[in-house]
Order: structure tokens, then sequence, then C-alpha cells
């Protein structure tokens, strides 16, 4: 697959999959932030505030955006360098990402697979042998989505951590071999 992207065709609708554009970071941010928040009704702004940072994600990994017809940002994820992990929880010879996130107006419309279906798909480009992510518990949609693509839990790997001062969760991770 091209740096350019992919496309992902639906009965109503054609989505395009390509890294983000500079011009792009506030839009996408303020994706990640509202898909986050619609999920999430107690988020601090200084969380809200690193979920727009798209330019600084970028340091540590590549940021995508999947676009309709009109160029429309309707979700994004952040996908780990090759042979870099973005999280602890990622082991040699796995792709991790992060933030996977469709705006409140798009869910349902196929954008989180198609994301979804590219972190898989550029993993496997890479060599990687498992695909790998941690999800919050409240992220019921997601967990669905990804038991649906054949994602298997991996409590082994599972941990509380503190997300911010005083903020802690229970990170579920979940993991899917690839060929």
């Amino acid at each position: 697959m091209s740096a350019q992207g992919r496309t992902a065709e639906r009965a109503d609708e054609t989505l395009v999959i390509r890294p983000v554009r500079p011009e792009e970071y506030e839009a996408a941010g303020r994706v990640t932030a509202a898909a986050y928040s619609a999920s999430y009704d107690d988020l601090s702004e200084p969380y809200l505030d690193s979920l727009r940072d798209v330019a600084g994600r970028l340091n540590d990994g590549d940021v995508w955006v999947a676009v309709d017809a009109d160029d429309t940002i309707l979700g994004t994820v952040w996908i780990a360098p090759v042979g870099r992990p973005l999280s602890p929880v990622a082991e040699p010879g796995e792709t991790d990402f992060r933030q996977l996130a469709v705006t409140p107006a798009a869910r349902g419309r196929g954008v989180g697979e198609a994301l979804t279906r590219h972190v898989i798909a550029l993993a496997v480009e890479r060599g990687s042998h498992r695909v790998i992510m941690n999800s919050g518990p409240q992220m019921l949609g997601a967990h669905a989505l990804y038991a649906k693509i054949g994602f298997r839990r991996l409590p082994e790997r599972e941990k509380r951590i503190e997300v911010e001062p005083g903020r802690w969760i229970d990170l579920l991770t979940f993991g899917l071999d690839v060929p």
C-alpha cells in the first residue's frame, strides 16, 4: 500500500483512508475529542487538549484519516511507526494503534471498521505478527467492532493506569494475530 492510502467501498459511500494533512490537524483533533467525549462524559480539558494534539501525535507515530467524497474527516486513528510501539502494551513484532475515533455523526457507517482494517493491512505489510491496542471499559461499541473483526482480549496484558492526575481507568487489551 502506498503512503497515499486506500479506498474503502461501501454500498452508501466511498471512504478514503489516507495520512492526515497539516491543514487538517485541527479538524482531525476535533473529531478525536468529539468521539471520546461521546463515550466518556467526564473528560478534563487538559485530556481533551491532548486528544486534539494531532501534531504532537505525529512525533510518535502516524495519524490516518477516513474522509468522505467531500473530503470531510469522519474518523482518525494513530498508528505506531515501523519498529517502535506507541504504548508499553506492544511487544516486538506487533503493530499497535491508539485513539481510533469516529465522529458521532458518522457512527454506524463502517468508518471505524475501515480504519481498523487499514491498521491490519499496514501490520501485514510491515511483517507484524499481531495488531494490538488498549481500550477503555466504556468503549462498548469499539469492543463489539474488535470482536466482529476477530480480535480477542488479552487479559494478561491489562492493567490500571492513571490517565491524568487522579483519574484511573482499567485498560482492556485486544489483539489480532495476522499472517
